[in-house]
């Protein structure tokens, strides 16, 4: 993967790698999760390699909480707070230079992006105080990778954008819940629209 620039204003955002999403034995495992570890490591050696700042973020949810289909949401029980399921996968990361871990959900909110949650329902963002520590460290650009593009990647590159950042997606380190090409598009039109600019789209 090519580099992307990195510079003392730019910040990676690394999403949700973590047991339940990246390995095989995950509870919402995302096909080819677990394959794209080497290349976001790769990126972080670059970012802060360049002075850049790395963000990963982790859903750290209560065992019961409206978010899962357990009690009346839509996903499967995943990443409940301290479980091996939470935890970010074996070999992220390795150097530990992220400068901070923003954790998602921690009440039971929908946190897709790990820049606001909301009440499973509502219609009022919570901030997760993300925005608020890019712009201490003067980041003007924001990079995104992790999991998964067409859920919570997609919403932090959105939710990015709308604060102010010049933001991109490296389509290449990211793997999708849903791998069908009408998905592909409408996240693709989404983070268009949203002026996401997304490197090696398919």
């Amino acid at each position: 993967m090519s580099t992307q620039g990195y510079d003392a204003a730019t910040a990676l955002i690394v999403v949700d790698m973590q047991n339940d999403f990246g390995h095989p034995d995950g509870s919402l495992f995302v096909d080819g999760g677990d394959t794209i570890v080497g290349a976001i490591n790769d990126e972080i050696e670059q970012a802060t390699g360049s002075g850049g700042t790395v963000v990963l973020t982790q859903d750290w949810h209560p065992p019961s909480t409206p978010h899962f289909i357990a009690d009346g949401g839509v996903w499967p029980t995943h990443c409940v707070a301290g479980t091996w399921g939470a935890e970010l996968v074996d070999g992220l990361d390795p150097q530990h230079r992220a400068a901070a871990l923003i954790r998602k959900g921690t009440n039971g909110e929908d946190g897709y992006s790990a820049f606001s949650m909301r009440e499973p329902g509502g219609d009022v963002d919570i901030p997760t105080g993300l925005a608020g520590l890019l712009r201490e460290r003067s980041i003007r650009r924001v990079v995104v990778v992790g999991l998964a593009t067409d859920v919570c990647v997609a919403a932090t590159a959105e939710s990015s954008a709308a604060a102010g950042f010049s933001t991109t997606v490296l389509w290449a380190a990211t793997r999708p819940v849903s791998t069908d090409a009408d998905t592909r598009e409408r996240v693709l039109a989404d983070l268009d629209d949203a002026d996401v600019t997304v490197i090696d789209a398919p």
